[in-house]
């Protein structure tokens, strides 16, 4: 583990009715670029924040990015607009991830338009909203993930990534202390983390990896605001006692950086910001 000033990686260790709306086919398709070349990632949850950023960052080095939403369309809209001005080429999928049929669409598209997929950037999380069911959080952030991933494995070259995206508190969970009020994700993203982890063997049959990005507080993100209207001044204190609470260019950097690193090994962690 190393640390600088304002640390970036703290450190890594060892048009149908089945639930999919694609709207990539009109408003979101942004004209097609050389498909050989161009690498293919999906990223869930893209249309803002952290998963907004990585796609944008994606489309700087010419990616064909899927666009991953469950409703906020005109925001991925506005993505897909910026990934094609950066360079890249843009398709937009809505489906509820917790939705088996709407991912299979989802992933159906990617492969009807792409044929493969280089990458699989598994960014979409929740668990404190209001209005959700009972179960909801492990079904999004556990079950949801395995859901996508079995269903685009098939899809995926030899080369291929996966990234996982998970929070310090979801990734240290039973190892360091926790706050009850992200309790319900900590616990669901630690046994999705998990479940994703067993399925390495699988994926190195097929010589496709996994890597986990791991992140503290991210500034500007819908999370820590969920929190700190449970919990007011929870932003602060974590911000105090860290020194810094990384960005969403941060954290969005690192996820971008951990797809394309070769020299990153299957199962390894990279984590952004403070780990204390």
């Amino acid at each position: 583990m190393w640390r600088a000033k304002r640390p970036l990686v703290v450190g890594a260790t060892g048009p149908d009715g089945s639930g999919a709306l694609l709207v990539g086919w009109t408003a979101c398709t942004i004209p097609t670029m050389e498909q050989e070349t161009a690498r293919v990632a999906l990223v869930t949850g893209a249309s803002r924040g952290v998963g907004a950023r990585v796609a944008e960052l994606l489309g700087e080095q010419r990616c064909a990015v899927v666009i991953n939403y469950r409703s906020k369309e005109r925001r991925a809209q506005e993505v897909a607009e910026t990934v094609q001005r950066l360079g890249g080429e843009a398709f937009c999928v809505r489906a509820d991830l917790t939705d088996v049929d709407a991912v299979a669409a989802m992933v159906t598209s990617v492969r009807e338009r792409f044929g493969r997929l280089d990458l699989l950037i598994l960014n979409a999380s929740g668990g404190l909203e209001r209005d959700m069911p009972d179960g909801y959080a492990m079904a999004l952030n556990r079950d949801a993930q395995l859901a996508v991933l079995e269903a685009a494995f098939p899809l995926m070259p030899p080369g291929g990534r996966v990234v996982f995206v998970t929070s310090h508190m979801a990734h240290f969970h039973g190892r360091q202390p926790g706050l009850p009020v992200y309790e319900p994700v900590a616990v669901s993203k630690r046994a999705g983390e998990d479940a994703l982890r067993a399925q390495i063997p699988a994926l190195s049959s097929k010589g496709v990896s996994l890597v986990v990005v791991s992140g503290d507080l991210i500034d500007g993100t819908t999370t820590p605001r969920l929190m700190q209207r449970k919990v007011p001044g929870i932003i602060g204190a974590r911000r105090e006692m860290a020194g810094w609470l990384p960005s969403i260019d941060d954290f969005a950097s690192a996820i971008v950086a951990a797809a394309a690193d070769a020299t990153l090994t299957t199962g390894d962690t990279i984590y952004v910001g403070s780990t204390e």
